[in-house]
């Protein structure tokens, strides 16, 4: 028995959310113990990079596919909102390397936890919504929208702290614009959630 081909649309974003978990999983690791900033900034640029490609791909296939799985607005704009994830991601991880920054605080550790999870739940829900299991995405957009608040309530204190502790200006302004390239991140995932949601409503 041959197996039925999977939809080239699906296989894509199934694939663009398994390179998201594996750009915040490293991400993660990496940033609580930053050996190699160079390194570190290198290797989130390939995960975009590969992130690019997948979109690439998506905009090919929408161009010379009559019948698509979904509709073409809401595969579209599914792409663009899981590409804006890896591309705060790897933002972040190039100020890193253009500050020099080397010693992230809790906060950021704090944030990554908070974005590896959320890479975790944008896995599942495209893998479910391949499946063309609708409904059961609603846990995950769920849980997004749950750690984009954790993510809003993080940069409140952490910028709080900040201007505490904080004397040098400098200092100051690479650690504020950090954790807010991060909080925005978060948004990113909470925009996929979104996205997801309005799929379920016009296609349940």
């Amino acid at each position: 028995m041959r197996l039925k081909k999977k939809d080239i649309f699906f296989e894509t974003l199934e694939n663009m959310a398994d390179t998201i978990v594996q750009a915040a999983d490293y991400f993660a690791q990496n940033i609580a113990n930053l050996q190699d900033v160079t390194l570190f900034a290198g290797e989130m640029k390939k995960y975009e990079s590969k992130c690019d490609e997948f979109t690439h791909t998506i905009i090919k296939e929408l161009n010379k596919t009559f019948i698509t799985p979904l509709e073409r607005d809401d595969i579209m704009d599914l792409t663009t909102t899981m590409d804006d994830v890896l591309d705060g991601l790897e933002a972040t991880a190039s100020r890193f390397y253009m500050y020099q920054l080397t010693e992230p605080d809790e906060y950021i550790v704090q944030f990554a936890d908070i974005l590896r999870q959320s890479a975790y739940e944008i896995q599942k829900a495209v893998h479910l919504l391949s499946q063309k299991r609708l409904l059961a995405l609603r846990e995950h957009t769920i849980r997004l929208n749950d750690l984009e608040n954790q993510g809003d309530e993080l940069l409140r204190i952490c910028i709080k702290n900040l201007f505490a502790t904080v004397n040098d200006p400098i200092e100051l302004i690479k650690r504020k614009e950090i954790y807010e390239r991060l909080e925005t991140t978060t948004d990113s995932c909470e925009h996929v959630a979104n996205k997801l949601e309005s799929i379920i409503m016009r296609n349940s």
